[in-house]
């Protein structure tokens, strides 16, 4: 069945909202009448106007909340006399998720975190999940192994320095831990400017570095990270210490991606492109929230098959 929804709100989120829906009849609702479509001024006498009228008289099902600022503008009487009345009311933020496959934090509440469906990640769950890195892990280790001393001669002719370098990163619970890699850049790629984010064209990168980034060849040495339950396989990707401290302050909610294991690949690396600015952090940290609140195995296995598609096509670490 159809549902018939009333979208309240007139802004860029409550737009996007009822162009999503109406490119997403997956999704399985049909506008019925929406805020954006009143004559006149929008206050919220006319709005709750509006939206009583639509409901009376187009049998609406669900009221889908998506206005900015909730302090003042929304109705609340009339919602809650239309909840008592067996309509349901719902923010925009879970239809959002299941149009993008993200949560965006810019309209985020605590509470929705805490109240909402998600996030909820039981003792079988991570103990499967844990079983299933660990034999990924062993198998692509194993299968690996040939690859090793050719990666290792290549990077040693390239370049000076080490063949492995081991770096910083905050994994769950903030917990600091050593991750190893294959080494990409030259050995001297922070002592000027101190720690800093790789972009696509970065020329601290080395030639054979390159081709290891694109080919995500150089993360095969964070498989004994998963082996010591550091990482999970899959995961949001760990950040190091100074860049969490910064993104912290910068960005809501960005401490909620390490209530799990860090990954060696994630939702936010087979949906988004590689990142170098705090926009691309504050885009990620959206795909890792949905991980996050949607995580099951079924989840994981096709993270795992898009990452394979990607390293088969050479698309390139993100």
């Amino acid at each position: 069945m159809v549902e018939r929804v009333y979208v309240l709100g007139t802004g860029e989120r409550a737009q996007r909202l009822v162009q999503g829906l109406r490119q997403n009849p997956e999704v399985g609702v049909e506008i019925a009448n929406w805020t954006g479509k009143m004559e006149g001024a929008v206050t919220r006498e006319s709005m709750a106007a509006h939206l009583m009228e639509a409901v009376q008289r187009q049998k609406v099902h669900r009221v889908i909340v998506a206005t900015p600022d909730r302090r003042g503008t929304i109705p609340m009487p009339e919602l809650l006399q239309l909840r008592m009345q067996g309509v349901k009311i719902e923010d925009a933020t879970t239809y959002l998720e299941k149009m993008s496959g993200k949560i965006e934090v810019e309209n985020l509440y605590p509470s929705w975190l805490v109240f909402g469906e998600g996030f909820r990640l039981g003792s079988s769950f991570l103990l499967t999940r844990r079983i299933l890195s660990v034999i990924i892990s062993l198998l692509g280790l194993i299968f690996a192994l040939p690859l090793f001393p050719l990666i290792a001669l290549a990077i040693l002719l390239d370049s000076k320095g080490p063949v492995f370098y081991t770096q910083a990163r905050v994994g769950k619970a903030g917990r600091v831990f050593k991750v190893v890699k294959f080494r990409t850049m030259r050995q001297d790629a922070e002592a000027a400017n101190g720690p800093q984010w790789a972009d696509d064209n970065d020329p601290r990168i080395t030639r054979i570095g390159r081709f290891l980034r694109s080919s995500r060849l150089d993360e095969i040495p964070q498989l004994w990270c998963v082996l010591k339950g550091e990482m999970a396989f899959v995961g949001p990707r760990p950040e190091r210490p100074e860049f969490v401290e910064w993104l912290s302050k910068e960005i809501p909610f960005y401490g909620v991606r390490h209530m799990v294991r860090p990954g060696l690949t994630g939702w936010a690396q087979v949906k988004y492109k590689y990142g170098s600015t705090v926009e691309d952090a504050r885009e990620k940290l959206q795909y890792d929230l949905f991980y996050i609140k949607n995580a099951s195995i079924g989840l994981d296995l096709l993270i795992v098959f898009q990452t394979v598609k990607t390293v088969l096509l050479l698309r390139g670490a993100q």
